[in-house]
């Protein structure tokens, strides 16, 4: 995407990402924040959030914040409880990146172990689902909220051995459709955003044999990423986006 934003994208934004630790999280966060916004980290491992809260604050714009939730087991009530930790911290949420989840296991369905697809959904979908409900209230307070959740091009068409992982990603499209068309009278815009394959570590366990340098950074994605949370994003809801929109799905190839 050939976006260029102003450098006060998001001049007193706040923005809440999770799965902040690493990967397209970690990145996202640390984009969010050198445009002027205000990020919550939120992830699992205290560690590797703190180290990145630590990234953010040597920038020397807004300081970041992080809390502890583990999504595999989060429940309606612990997703409760973070709002209101969130809501003692900041007025509001301007924008909320949910981009935490597992992969699982790439294969068939007939071998699949039902633990796993609980775990799946348990992260993928289920705690995506708490933690939004309970985040609602916070992001209505904005005057442009921005609600973005993670999808696949697996969550559109459906692809041999992706199993629990393609399954929830077309559960979130479709949860993302139906917000998107209940607050379209509001001051909150829903979409999706597909990474394609990115130098990731959830890419790496699903493709080990690639050749990673062939491809995409999470920095190469961040142009979509600034788009949708700042004001030039305002009128688009219930789209999903592609970051990569011209790659094939699949293994990457020279």
């Amino acid at each position: 995407m050939h976006y260029q934003p102003k450098s006060d994208l998001l001049e007193n934004r706040i923005i809440l990402v999770t799965g902040a630790s690493d990967g397209i999280g970690r990145e996202a966060a640390l984009t969010y924040a050198r445009y002027g916004a205000r990020v919550i980290l939120m992830g699992r491992n205290a560690e590797t959030l703190q180290q990145t809260e630590h990234a953010i604050n040597q920038l020397n714009k807004q300081p970041a914040s992080h809390l502890l939730l583990d999504l595999s087991h989060a429940t309606p009530e612990s997703c409760a409880e973070v709002a209101d930790q969130i809501a003692s911290l900041v007025p509001r949420l301007d924008g909320v990146l949910h981009n935490a989840g597992i992969l699982g296991e790439i294969v068939p369905l007939a071998e699949l172990d039902p633990a796993v697809w609980r775990k799946v959904m348990q992260i993928n979908l289920d705690a995506t689902f708490y933690l939004t409900q309970a985040l609602l209230p916070l992001l209505l307070k904005s005057d442009a909220g921005s609600l973005v959740f993670t999808t696949s091009s697996v969550g559109r068409t459906g692809r041999a051995g992706w199993g629990a992982y393609a399954v929830s990603k077309f559960a979130t499209e479709g949860m993302m459709q139906v917000l998107a068309d209940e607050y379209k009278n509001r001051h909150l815009r829903v979409n999706c955003i597909n990474p394609g394959g990115t130098r990731t570590k959830m890419r790496a366990s699903a493709f080990p044999e690639e050749n990673a340098s062939l491809l995409k950074t999470p920095a190469d994605l961040m142009p979509l990423y600034l788009y949708l949370m700042g004001d030039d994003s305002r009128r688009k809801t219930g789209i999903s986006f592609d970051a990569q929109p011209g790659r094939k799905p699949g293994a990457a190839s020279a």
